[in-house]
């Protein structure tokens, strides 16, 4: 799984081109044409020393960071063609692929991203076994005959690369759709519109749009959009996410005529600053306000304003403020005049407020859901009620407050696991909800809103290894190095051995508030049919158990975030899961904060590590394009205890000479637009020149890819199959070793 190290989910946690079918050639020592790479090529070590507030800071591979430096994409170019060559001689890696792939395929399609529409119209992206990537899929009724409404593949992507829906958004009416196509992983999409009923384009498109699609005016003929802004020649690149601007769109008008509506600069009423990005739009098709959301960078408490709908486009919009940061608001719902908050002020667990519209209070704003034990992550509206979605730790549930009598009601889950609110519309009664589980796989259900009761509504269809049987998982209590007790999930086969001797992947996050769910994808059986263990820690920086557990494990407090972490490894190893042996940990995106930080601390706990796409020096994440928005959760070098939280997150600079580094595999998408590729490439040179264990460390960099949003299913296959082929060689399984049973096959 694949986690952004970006916006929060409300804005919008693995998935090859000429240069890739280069590499790979190089890769093969098969080949009669391109020599045999026997090893990567060598960073040459150029130290740049800084000071930061009297403490001085050596950085030996700053060179790294220019990647249109011809020798530094040399290096990197090398550093995957050795990596490909060394990963395509494990003898098991071709057959886990084909089991991967058979397994990965045999769900009959895969569902997701739905939307409600009038006249009981459902729209969702749909990718089927044969299909690389997902396509925009329109029904009438779930009895209704569905129709293929737009395939990104049929528009022209960079060579060597492929599109994907990045967002797409109905009209209130149903009748037309924006949609966001992004090339490359790149997640930077641009914006067609197209007629539902005939599936015909419009002339209008739209460019550098990369929060979201477009938010319809009730009006169903015009949109507001969000625009990055187009650099100028000598520009920093950093300054690409900045000063977004939110744009009006009249259909049939030409583009360069949009009217700017929000963003920095534009009104004198709303202060908006150069790392804000904000949204405006309407909460319904029969509304009299427009909402405008300011996101904080990545902050998860949003301002928000309102104004009258016939004042958008008008210039010296009179915004009315509804809310502020210190109001600690994170998500809203509307049902008519009525508006409610979800808000952790005072309620580490959370609680709603309901207000009005028309004249909005935050001071006497009345509780409707108070602070319980459980932790309320979203609410989402329909005719009926206010959906509620809580958890405990990473188990979901779902409630509904009733609108005709204001009673909290519980809805019952088919089974225990995770829940979403898939979609809901204030017009329309009831909601399309996602449930599922570690150990099955996940369905779409309607809510009958009189009985309070989930169907099944067949749109996520199942193969025959969605409900996989002898698959168990356990929720389980880890005590961490200060008494702390951290969540760990463990997901294995009924009747594990405990003697040591299973493989095992863990895998960690902890970062944004953001919570890991229980999620199955049959792909799981390949590891779990070779006697694999696969766990998910819960450290604290997450938000399993509410905003003081995300507190818990930021900035000033970071540092438990991997410490909690590796109680998780070692209570695997104590009870006999597995050993230091055969256990393997993952890390995404900021995950690679936790990874990277966890084997600077503890290089003996693991015999192999993944760091995917991963954070790894932080201390210069300021210096790309994603840097900026994220100083809310990571903070700034240009303050005192922003430079010591984020020297002590750091893999990088923790990397020390002479020791017994684990084998580690480092991935990278050439077009990621959250991680830049030099992260995970200093990291690289860095283990590579200072391990004294022998081990390999490799940089697998996929040149058609990014930050995994996008990627095909082929690119994550081959990954997936990589990364745990990998880990098994690293085990000494018997099937993945020279001279093993696998190769004398071969």
């Amino acid at each position: 799984m694949t986690l952004p190290c970006g916006l929060p989910d409300w804005s919008g946690a693995i998935f090859l081109g000429s240069l890739l079918a280069l590499a790979t050639a190089a890769a093969d020592s098969q080949s009669s044409t391109i020599p045999p790479v026997t090893a990567p090529p060598v960073a040459p070590i150029r130290p740049i020393t800084e000071e930061y507030f009297g403490v001085t800071v050596t950085d030996p591979y700053r060179y790294i960071e220019n990647l249109k430096d011809p020798n530094v994409d040399a290096w990197f170019k090398g550093q995957d063609a050795y990596t490909r060559a060394v990963l395509a001689k494990i003898p098991g890696r071709d057959s886990l692929l084909a089991r991967i792939r058979e397994l990965d395929r045999s769900t009959p399609a895969k569902v997701s991203h739905l939307n409600l529409g009038p006249g009981h119209r459902y729209f969702y992206e749909k990718m089927l076994p044969n299909e690389l990537v997902a396509k925009l899929y329109v029904r009438n009724g779930l009895d209704g005959a569905e129709r293929s409404l737009l395939d990104p593949e049929k528009y022209p992507a960079p060579e060597g690369s492929h599109n994907a829906i990045s967002d797409y958004s109905p009209s209130w009416d149903g009748k037309l759709v924006g949609v966001s196509v992004s090339p490359g992983g790149s997640e930077i999409g641009i914006v067609h519109i197209l007629d539902v009923e005939t599936g015909k384009e419009l002339p209008e498109t739209f460019d550098r749009v990369r929060f979201g699609s477009v938010a319809w005016l009730p009006d169903n003929h015009a949109f507001i959009y969000n625009r990055l802004q187009k650099l100028a020649r000598g520009q920093p690149e950093t300054d690409f996410e900045k000063k977004s601007i939110d744009y009006l769109h009249v259909l049939g008008t030409p583009a360069e005529k949009d009217v700017p509506v929000l963003g920095f600069g534009i009104s004198t009423r709303v202060e908006v600053s150069e790392t804000d990005i904000p949204f405006v739009f309407a909460t319904t098709s029969d509304t009299k306000w427009m909402i405008a959301l300011l996101a904080h960078g990545v902050l998860n408490e949003v301002s928000l304003y309102k104004v009258p709908v016939d004042q958008i486009g008008k210039p010296n919009t009179a915004w009315e403020k509804i809310c502020d940061v210190p109001d600690a608001v994170t998500n809203f719902a509307t049902k008519g005049d009525d508006l409610y908050l979800l808000t952790h002020k005072g309620a580490s667990h959370f609680k709603v407020l309901k207000t009005s519209l028309a004249h909005p209070d935050m001071a006497d704003a009345p509780v409707v859901i108070p602070e319980g034990e459980q932790v309320i992550k979203n609410i989402s509206s329909a005719a009926d009620g206010l959906y509620v979605q809580e958890s405990e730790g990473a188990l979901g549930l779902l409630k509904r407050l009733r609108f005709d009598d204001g009673r909290l009601e519980d809805i019952p889950l088919p089974f225990e696991g995770t829940v979403a609110i898939e979609a809901s519309d204030e017009r329309f009664a009831g909601a399309l909800v996602d449930a599922g589980s570690w150990a099955r796989g996940h369905r779409i259900y309607e809510l009958d809103q009189n009985k309070a009761k989930l169907t099944d509504t067949k749109l996520q269809p199942l193969g025959p290894n969605d409900d996989p049987q002898g698959v168990i998982s356990e929720e389980l209590n880890v005590p961490s190095w200060d008494g702390t007790t951290v969540e760990l999930s463990v997901v294995h086969k009924r009747g594990l051995k405990m003697d040591g001797s299973s493989p095992t992947l863990l895998e960690g996050y902890g970062s944004y508030g953001i919570s890991i769910d229980p999620y199955f994808s049959p792909v799981l059986l390949a590891w779990i049919e070779k006697g694999g263990v696969y766990a998910w820690a819960h450290p604290r920086g997450g938000g399993e158990f509410g905003e003081d557990w995300h507190k818990g494990g930021q900035k000033l407090t970071k540092p438990n975030t991997w410490r909690d972490y590796i109680a998780c490894a070692e209570y695997l190893v104590a009870k006999g899961y597995t050993s230091s042996a055969k256990l393997g940990s993952e890390g995404t995106s900021a995950g690679g904060i936790t990874i990277g930080r966890t084997i600077t601390e503890r290089p003996d706990l693991f015999a192999a590590v993944l760091d995917s796409v991963g954070v790894s020096n932080a201390l210069r994440g300021e210096e790309t394009p994603n840097g900026p928005p994220n100083i809310p959760e990571f903070g700034t070098v240009k303050d005192h205890w922003g430079f010591e939280d984020l020297y002590a997150m750091d893999a990088y600079q923790h990397v020390r000479d002479g020791v017994h580094y684990p084998a580690v595999l480092l991935t990278t998408g050439w077009n990621d637009p959250r991680v830049a590729s030099w992260e995970p490439g200093k990291m690289t040179a860095r283990l590579q020149a200072a391990s004294k264990s022998g081990k390999e460390v490799l940089l697998r960099v996929d040149y058609g890819g990014g930050h995994g949003m996008g990627s095909t299913k082929e690119q994550q296959e081959e990954e997936t199959a990589d990364k745990w082929s990998f880990l098994l060689w690293q085990f000494g399984e018997p099937d993945f070793q020279p001279g093993g049973p696998a190769a004398a096959q071969k």
